[in-house]
């Protein structure tokens, strides 16, 4: 696999910027074309009653949405990518974002900001992105450094169809890594999965594609995404691989609970497939 397309969540928060200029990174790095899409939101405000109210406000999102366009372009000159547009869709930020991941390799988000009040801006994005796309989704935390770094890269492994994809996923990526290591949870609990020897299948599978990787096991009877989230901390990971579970039916989304954990505890940008 390679990353032709890629496609990037432009909006006026404050992380913006950051997920930006890594998507610029992998888009220079991978000779990708980068799309830049803003969403105004329109389709949330068809219904209001007052006509004068609803065409101010498209007014307003419109205006909004194109100036993180403007600044969009600004970084993506600067970084030097040689291939990009702009989009200014006329939908829901999520809905927008799903429908146009059909048409790109990878889609880069930002993690939800707890701190952050703005009503304008979409609480489960990440979730609902993740969960309906088609596409792998990189989700960037938001207090980030501002450029990508994937040097040493921890793939979270339980031999389930997510973490497959994930891992199929992130092979541009995982080729360019000095330091890739395969974490196994509790693998006696699954020997149908993992066999005699866990995680010995997917690190062959990945040796295959020019990529060495180390196997880790670990026994942990607690919380395996924090758990997760710790290893990566302390041993100094810089990236993370994993497959997202969870269903997503409308608007209702029900996560499973090492993929809701990941999500509010992550602190290093993130490759999830669903």
């Amino acid at each position: 696999m390679a990353y032709k397309t890629i496609l990037v969540h432009v909006d006026h928060s404050p992380q913006s910027a950051d997920r930006i200029r890594i998507a610029a990174d992998i888009a220079l790095a991978e000779n990708a074309h980068l799309i830049g899409t803003a969403m105004t939101g329109i389709s949330r405000f068809l219904y209001e009653d007052h006509s004068i109210l609803v065409e101010s406000r498209i007014e307003m999102l419109c205006e909004r949405a194109n100036q993180s366009l403007i600044d969009f372009e600004a970084i993506v000159k600067q970084i030097g990518v040689p291939s990009y547009e702009k989009r200014l869709i006329n939908d829901d930020p999520a809905e927008g974002l799903v429908l146009q991941a059909r048409y790109s390799d990878l889609v880069v988000i930002s993690q939800k900001n707890f701190n952050e009040f703005d009503p304008s801006l979409v609480s489960n994005l990440p979730e609902y992105v993740t969960l309906q796309s088609v596409r792998p989704i990189l989700i960037v935390p938001y207090e980030s450094q501002s450029r990508l770094i994937a040097n040493r890269i921890l793939i979270a492994w339980d031999g389930s169809m997510s973490s497959t994809r994930a891992i199929s996923n992130a092979l541009p990526l995982l080729k360019r890594a000095q330091d890739v290591t395969v974490v196994v949870f509790n693998p006696a609990a699954q020997l149908d999965v993992h066999g005699e020897l866990p995680g010995a299948d997917i690190a062959l599978y990945l040796a295959r594609h020019g990529v060495k990787v180390d196997v880790l096991p670990q026994e942990n009877e607690s919380n395996i995404g924090s758990a997760l989230m710790a290893l990566a901390s302390d041993q100094g990971y810089d990236f993370v691989v994993m497959g997202g579970y969870g269903h997503a039916r409308l608007r209702e989304i029900i996560l499973g609970g090492v993929t809701l954990t990941v999500l509010g505890q992550m602190s290093v940008p993130i490759l999830m497939s669903h």
